[in-house]
């Protein structure tokens, strides 16, 4: 399988590659890893992979702890998994295969034997505190954005609030000018109306009956 076929499985910015390799190189030193070193591979040079991780244990108990800290911190990090492990058993070159980085962890004699670093006479050699210095940098800047974002989305629920709010009061404020409407309404129609007639009073006087003798 070539590199793009394995990238097209692990879609992954440079960023998150080189934050990977400087976690595997920090479990490396934590376990007591000897001559430490990074390659960056020439694309034209390597067709599978872009960085080597390289170290030296002092024995192959060692080199099984180095190998498990690094499986340890990417499933724990990063949620990966190695593509495939060689060597575990034997312990004297344990190759770890995380598609866009390979780990290979040696016994001093067996990295003196293969001597990859010269093999890969075109890689570049990383400083591996220049790259947890840049990589500190660029999470800082990535936060920055996603705070800024948040601030923006924070601003525009409050004012989708402000607004829903502002259409629920609409019904209620209508509602009310119709009840206090309604008062005024009753008050004009009543003075519309005309005046009662009182009734006349009837002329005619009533005679006084005179009292039987």
């Amino acid at each position: 399988m070539n590199l793009a076929h394995r990238r097209a499985l692990h879609r992954m910015t440079k960023t998150e590659i080189r934050a990977m390799v400087t976690a595997a190189a920090a479990a490396c030193e934590e376990k007591k890893a000897e001559q430490i070193r990074i390659l960056e591979l020439d694309p034209a040079d390597s067709g599978f992979t872009d960085y080597f991780l390289i170290c030296s244990g002092t024995n192959d108990r060692q080199n099984q702890a180095i190998a498990s800290e690094i499986e340890l911190r990417m499933k724990r990090d990063f949620g990966a998994y190695a593509n495939s492990v060689e060597g575990y058993r034997q312990g004297e070159w344990i190759l770890l295969d995380y598609v866009d980085f390979v780990a290979h962890i040696f016994s001093e004699d067996k990295r003196a034997f293969y001597d990859i670093e010269r093999l890969r006479k075109t890689a570049t050699n990383l400083d591996l505190d220049q790259m947890k210095a840049s990589l500190v940098k660029r999470v800082a800047a990535v936060r920055k954005k996603q705070a800024a974002k948040k601030v923006v989305v924070k601003k525009s629920a409050a004012k989708k609030v402000v607004a829903r709010k502002a259409a629920l009061k609409k019904p209620v404020l209508k509602k009310a000018a119709k009840k206090a409407s309604k008062p005024a309404l009753m008050k004009s129609a009543g003075s519309s109306r005309k005046p009662a007639i009182p009734a006349k009073k009837s002329s005619k006087k009533t005679k006084k009956r005179s009292p039987k003798s």
